[in-house]
């Protein structure tokens, strides 16, 4: 059977499917209805240019997400996602011209796999449970940055008119605004001359509507104290207007940090009952929310990286070397997975706090001049590479009668030998 090849240029409404043979001709084209029907009649075009178990038509498209998507991965053929850009600069090898064409996309992709599918990676085969962990972590990961910036656009509109409150809410070194004691104040006292005819009573109210328990009115006693003391004043009716955008706001910080507890529970629900969960809690630095975006980015098939280098390099952990003639340059990848790359960052700091091994990996690289985001980079590194060793099958071998020292326990950090 001689082998043929897909690519599908997908739009909203509908899809264009070129089928093209080992030689890069045009076998069957045919646009088809982003619908059940539309999909019957892709797999119609697909059996009858020969599909079957034993050599399943590939398909390329330039998206890893969707109904079509999941519709052609249950079907259990090898599917594609090709990078758009992957795809113009394929374009452009056959056409100087710039024209451009939903049919002339879909050979394109064809003739992507027909070429250079080795070049390219399929759709990795993680489980159900995998692929419903990445959406609520992926979830939960965008929630928490939506809470990020809500709470810095209140910070700022706050700064214009009300300073004294963000003094009374002070903690460490910045305000957090998204601590349930901050949200509760600020909805009763949104402008200072509010805040000034509180009562105590009033702040314990809010305080213990907002969840506090304990110590509120020694809180409420330190807030009245604060929210009353002199400060640089807008005009009454532009700071009453400042009030209303803040009271705004606030709202939506309340709704992004309710998601955020909510997506939190669900996300850790979901990843305690994945099996890897005992192997990637084991690390230092990675616990239910943490550990759960690692694995939704990386996916439980064993067979998805080649070996740890793909892995860091996909993680955005491995440096990129330049070399040409006598110059070279090693610098950090900006083209990652920038979800993954996100958590790794938080990984490697709390396990540089918490980890020996990965104390001494960070200030080593400080030591050798790398900036903190560098050093954090190099312990990420160290670590995602730990992680996919740890996560493949151990062949027992018998130990040497030579051998020196105790076994080491699974249960030992990889970074505190």
């Amino acid at each position: 059977m001689e082998k043929v090849y897909c690519g599908i240029d997908w739009a909203e409404k509908h899809h264009d499917v070129a089928l093209v043979d080992a030689d890069g001709k045009l076998v069957a084209k045919r646009r088809i209805a982003d619908s059940v029907a539309g999909f019957a009649e892709l797999t119609a075009m697909l059996a009858d240019a020969g599909d079957g178990d034993e050599w399943p038509i590939p398909v390329a498209i330039e998206t890893s997400r969707g109904l079509l998507v999941a519709a052609l991965r249950a079907s259990g053929r090898p599917v594609y996602p090709i990078n758009p850009m992957a795809v113009a600069r394929y374009r452009e090898r056959h056409s100087v011209s710039r024209t451009k064409s939903d049919h002339v996309d879909a050979m394109t992709l064809a003739n992507i796999l027909r070429t250079d599918a080795h070049m390219h990676r399929p759709l990795p085969a993680d489980t159900e449970l995998a692929r419903a962990i990445a959406v609520l972590a992926r979830a939960h990961q965008d929630a928490t940055w939506r809470r990020t910036r809500a709470g810095n656009e209140l910070r700022s509109l706050l700064r214009e008119y009300h300073p004294g409150f963000l003094a009374a809410f002070v903690g460490g070194s910045a305000t957090n605004l998204a601590t349930a004691d901050a949200r509760a104040v600020l909805a009763i006292a949104p402008t200072p001359a509010a805040a000034a005819t509180l009562t105590k009573a009033r702040i314990v109210a809010a305080l213990r509507r907002g969840g506090r328990k304990r110590a509120a009115a020694k809180l409420a006693e330190r807030l009245h104290q604060d929210l009353r003391r002199p400060q640089l004043r807008q005009d009454p009716m532009v700071e009453e207007a400042m009030g209303a955008q803040v009271l705004r706001l606030l709202a939506t910080l309340n709704t992004e940090c309710d998601s955020v507890d909510q997506l939190g529970d669900a996300v850790a629900a979901a990843f305690a009952a994945h099996p890897d969960y005992k192997i990637i809690t084991s690390f230092t630095g990675l616990g239910d929310l943490t550990g759960a975006r690692v694995l939704a980015e990386i996916g439980d098939d064993r067979s998805r990286f080649a070996d740890a280098r793909s892995l860091k390099a996909y993680a955005g952990s491995a440096p990129v070397t330049r070399a040409s003639g006598r110059s070279l340059s090693v610098t950090h990848r900006r083209v990652k997975n920038n979800r993954l790359a996100a958590a790794g960052f938080v990984w490697a700091f709390v396990a540089s706090a918490h980890s020996p091994g990965a104390s001494r990996l960070y200030y080593h690289r400080r030591e050798h001049g790398d900036r903190h985001a560098a050093a954090l980079r190099n312990v990420f590194n160290r670590l995602i590479g730990c992680l996919f060793t740890a996560s493949r099958p151990v062949r027992p071998t018998p130990r040497s009668r030579h051998s020196r020292g105790p076994a080491r326990s699974p249960r030992a950090s990889p970074l505190d030998s």
